[in-house]
């Protein structure tokens, strides 16, 4: 169990500090102007979406935690299909003329590409 936390910590700060990279480099190509959902009026639906979406896979967790390595994995490739695709979606309608929406889907698909293939990433920290 140790040892599966020493290779699990690393691995999620470089995914963390990987993320906060892209997402500037991302922004900067684009010229995209970081704004907050929560400064419009769809803070109330941002607030409620997330919440909604947390709850039902915060409750779904547990099936798919005792299942197969490959469940797990689909499992969270969902989750970010949906989070970030409701972001998207809230970005589109809620800040108009910004093409933030855009930097989020990127970041969408670059991370499901990678969580689809983590298997061979896995061993480069062993």
């Amino acid at each position: 169990m140790g040892f599966l936390v020493l290779i699990i910590v690393p691995f999620i700060i470089v995914l963390i500090i990987l993320v906060i990279l892209l997402e500037k480099i991302i922004n900067k190509l684009l010229r995209v102007e970081k704004k907050k959902i929560s400064q419009t009026s769809g803070k109330n639906v941002d607030r409620w979406g997330r919440g909604i979406i947390l709850i039902l896979f915060l409750c779904t967790l547990p099936f798919f935690i005792t299942g197969e390595t490959s469940f797990i994995k689909w499992y969270w490739i969902l989750y970010l299909i949906v989070l970030l695709g409701f972001q998207s979606i809230l970005e589109w309608k809620y800040l108009k003329n910004s093409k933030q929406y855009v930097a989020t889907l990127i970041i969408l698909i670059i991370f499901v590409i990678l969580l689809y293939n983590i298997e061979y990433f896995i061993p480069l920290f062993n």
